[in-house]
């Protein structure tokens, strides 16, 4: 499921302006040149950027994401065309054989129901050709990021063109178990309207990721730390086979 935040199309468009820094980007890209990848598949793709970056330099890319609001922000910015674009998840995919298959920034942690990531993890390889490869990152349960997740520290005022000023904050709603959840409260003060939107990740164990990846048939080539959350964050890289 989409959250909410990626369906309502004015919050959708905020998405940007809001998150202006995509450095976390730059290490996917590193990635593509490093497995010489031509063809890839972008799950979660949320308003298209990594996709974007990906087709301005010649790369084949597919791009999914079940909230129809972020799909429509992608579609809507100049080289778009060069992207096919799916609303949907891994199960909503096309026969494809790419070479990469990326699941970027919080997108492996917001499937949180177990069936839903078997799911994802089996679209992922059935789109795979034999020898390419998936690339997903997740938080490091043991960080506890969710102890951040506060006004104090989130409040922003931000200026966002054709909007004007947004303030916007985040609050840890709960923590039950494994599932993280929290709402991101938004102030126009063109007309005073404050939306909200929650969203749950779930945080999984290095060693539970590392079972459910081989359980879907995919070898576990490697974990990496994410270069922009150095010791926060795993970068998980599994190859499908062949």
């Amino acid at each position: 499921m989409a959250d909410e935040c990626f369906e309502d199309a004015r919050l959708a468009a905020l998405y940007d302006p809001l998150d202006p820094d995509r450095r976390d980007l730059d290490a996917y890209v590193r990635l593509v040149g490093e497995f010489g990848a031509r063809r890839v598949l972008d799950i979660g793709c949320g308003t298209g950027v990594f996709a974007l970056l990906l087709a301005h330099r010649g790369i084949e890319v597919v791009a999914v994401d079940p909230a129809g609001a972020s799909v429509d922000v992608a579609r809507a910015k100049p080289g778009a065309e060069r992207v096919r674009w799916i609303r949907g998840d891994a199960t909503d995919l096309p026969a494809l054989a790419v070479d990469l298959v990326t699941m970027t920034a919080n997108v492996a942690q917001e499937v949180v129901e177990p069936k839903a990531w078997r799911e994802t993890l089996r679209g992922a390889y059935a789109a795979l050709r034999p020898g390419g490869r998936l690339v997903f990152e997740t938080r490091d349960p043991a960080r506890r990021a969710w102890e951040e997740w506060n006004r104090e520290a989130s409040y922003a005022v931000t200026d966002v063109p054709g909007t004007g000023a947004v303030e916007s904050w985040v609050e840890l709603l709960d923590v039950d178990g494994p599932l993280v959840t929290f709402r991101w409260t938004y102030v126009f003060a063109a007309d005073g309207q404050v939306l909200t939107s929650d969203s749950t990740l779930r945080f999984r164990e290095r060693e539970e990721v590392e079972n459910e990846v081989r359980a879907e048939g995919f070898v576990l080539d490697g974990i990496r730390d994410a270069p922009d959350r150095p010791g926060r964050e795993l970068v998980f890289v599994a190859r499908r086979p062949g």
